[in-house]
């Protein structure tokens, strides 16, 4: 699942994409089909739930997150085979928040609930699959971030600095040295510009959206947990 713009516009890599989501996700990429590429689907999508926290009095509702964090999935496929199992465990915590959606208002009612019932850190719980949602998230941020600090920056250092602030320490060696090995996949930063349909200008512009409209989603999740004494360490 490549992002050549040769042998897969935005569009079609949808089409690829709603293969491995649930239904609701599937509708929000069908939704952004007009869109011209997938960084601007993504940081727009994400202004918009900032916009609705906002509005909300400052919770955010469980079911556009999950459709907004869905989009993000193709973000990780314009990666490649190296961030593959981030893609593959990033879309499965994401459906489960996007079923959770249909019995959940906001994500604190899957927190508090899970709370309720102590299985807030058991395996396949809402609110463990909340927080490697909000992992993801903060990876692709974090690979932004590197992307736009050196003019020049290989994709290879970019990333590998990102996973290791963001995801490493929650991994164990093995994957590590997986993950490790798998960077070496990665494409060009040429090419991945190319993949997301961007320029060197655009992609840019596009990668500091998400990274401003990201960032308070991802601070209020970790601000959900830290508030009822739960700690960021897993």
């Amino acid at each position: 699942m490549l992002w050549f713009r040769t042998q897969m516009p935005w569009s079609s890599a949808q089409e690829e994409s709603q293969g491995q989501l649930c239904e609701g996700a599937a509708a929000v990429l069908a939704a952004r089909q007009g869109m011209e590429t997938p960084l601007t689907a993504v940081a727009e999508a994400f202004e918009e739930l900032a916009r609705g926290m906002d509005a909300d009095s400052g919770e955010l509702r469980l079911a556009p997150f999950g459709d907004t964090c869905a989009l993000v999935s193709v973000l990780f496929s314009s990666l490649g085979m190296a961030f593959r199992f981030a893609e593959i465990e990033y879309v499965t915590k994401v459906n489960d928040l996007i079923g959770a959606g249909k019995s959940y208002r906001t994500l604190s009612d899957i927190l508090d609930k899970d709370i309720e019932n102590d299985s807030v850190k058991k395996q396949g719980s809402h609110s463990r699959n909340l927080r490697r949602v909000r992992l993801g998230l903060g990876l692709i941020k974090a690979l932004f971030e590197q992307f736009l600090t050196t003019e020049g920056c290989s994709l290879y250092d970019a990333a590998t600095t990102a996973y290791g602030q963001v995801c490493a320490p929650f991994h164990s060696w093995a994957i590590r040295k997986a993950v490790g090995a798998g960077m070496y996949t990665l494409p060009s930063r040429e090419q991945l510009i190319v993949r997301l349909n961007e320029t060197d200008c655009s992609v840019q512009k596009e990668m500091r959206r998400y990274i401003d409209a990201s960032s308070p989603i991802i601070e209020y999740i970790d601000n959900l947990f830290l508030s009822r004494n739960i700690s960021l360490d897993w």
